[in-house]
């Protein structure tokens, strides 16, 4: 199955509940190669429900969840590696770097668009592999010897709630439908003009990407 549906409430921090405030239900559509979760103020409020040890997981995702304005929303978005190596089918005349890509889009309950993914997202890559694109065609590839070398940074402490400062990340990049080519379940969700595919600065290298966006 392509098309998965999922409900689920979002907490509401006591530091955005302002005099008069209240609370609104938001709906969501996700599309991700290979996997997401996402959160609000630092509170998940959905996971793929396709685990990202699958090695081919396209999958679009529909749920809702509860938030008062202004709130933060946190992507965790990965693509499928056998290890460190950022590699697959590793050991098989298919070994390769993946590719990532992800696309969201936010409706209030109205259906008025919220968010959607684009360049207006900050993004940061947790984890980077291979550091040189050769290691794809070692014959024994191991992560952090000779081209395949890998870079990680720590997840940041509250980086999906609203005292963190993201000044430092780098907007998202936004990459056309031929360079990700989503599949099965992409087709199914009717997104508005304005959402885009995006992901890191390399679709083959970057292979866990974190993006915030604060929704006023």
């Amino acid at each position: 199955m392509t098309f998965a549906r999922i409900t689920t409430t979002a907490a509401i921090l006591s530091t955005l509940t302002a005099f008069g405030a209240q609370a609104e239900t938001f709906s969501a559509d996700v599309w991700a190669d290979n996997w997401f979760s996402m959160s609000v103020n630092g509170t998940q409020v959905a996971e793929d429900s396709v685990p990202i040890t699958t090695e081919r997981s396209f999958n679009a995702e529909q749920f809702t969840f509860e938030a008062t304005r202004p709130f933060v929303i946190g992507v965790t978005a990965k693509d499928f590696k056998e290890n460190d190596t950022g590699l697959e089918y590793i050991g098989t005349g298919r070994q390769q770097m993946g590719d990532g890509g992800i696309i969201f889009q936010i409706k209030d309950a109205g259906g008025d668009i919220v968010s959607v993914s684009d360049a207006s997202w900050s993004c940061l890559v947790t984890h980077m592999a291979p550091l040189q694109k050769s290691c794809a065609s070692e014959d024994n590839p191991v992560a952090g010897s000779g081209a395949c070398g890998f870079e990680t940074t720590d997840t940041p402490t509250g980086w999906d709630t609203a005292d963190f400062d993201a000044s430092d990340w780098q907007a998202a990049t936004e990459w056309s439908e031929s360079a990700v080519r989503p599949k099965d379940g992409y087709e199914e969700v009717t997104w508005d003009a304005a959402a885009q595919l995006i992901w890191g600065t390399d679709l083959e290298t970057d292979n866990t990407v974190l993006c915030r966006a604060v929704i006023n």
